[in-house]
């Protein structure tokens, strides 16, 4: 698990945590709705712990469909790879593209939906600059 992660499952625990003694230590007429409250909020914080990565990676099918449209409508005879890094510390919807003609580089597509779409980085092969790239976009 990568470091981010257990910091937000540890913080998290530390609130829920806190939660349940506050609601303990509140007065018995309100301790059975705060105790409904906590959990309902408990149930919430875990839905959003497993719901995140099924959430991200379908976003990032969707960017990729939309990248696919893009380059093919730019660059339609050629043929690329699409695909991005692994971790939390990425950005997951910044999507990397090598182009079959042009092996060695690698060209770094923001996606933010299907009209928005920009060449954000690019990585040249050592000594070559970034204007010789055949799909380097100003």
């Amino acid at each position: 698990m990568h470091p981010i992660t257990v910091i937000e499952i540890l913080i998290s625990a530390a609130f829920i945590l806190i939660l349940f003694v506050i609601v303990f230590l509140l007065p018995k007429m309100i301790r059975r709705l705060s105790i409904i409250a906590a959990s309902s909020i408990t149930v919430l914080l875990l839905s959003f712990f497993a719901i995140r990565p099924y959430w991200i990676d379908y976003q990032v099918s969707k960017k990729t469909e939309h990248l696919n449209h893009y380059l093919e409508g730019k660059y339609p005879d050629e043929e690329w790879e699409i695909s991005r890094n692994k971790g939390r510390q990425y950005n997951p919807y910044h999507l990397r593209v090598e182009f079959e003609n042009e092996k060695g580089w690698m060209y770094t597509y923001s996606v933010a939906d299907e009209k928005n779409i920009c060449q954000s980085v690019w990585t040249p092969p050592e000594g070559s600059l970034p204007n010789e790239g055949e799909h380097f976009e100003r």
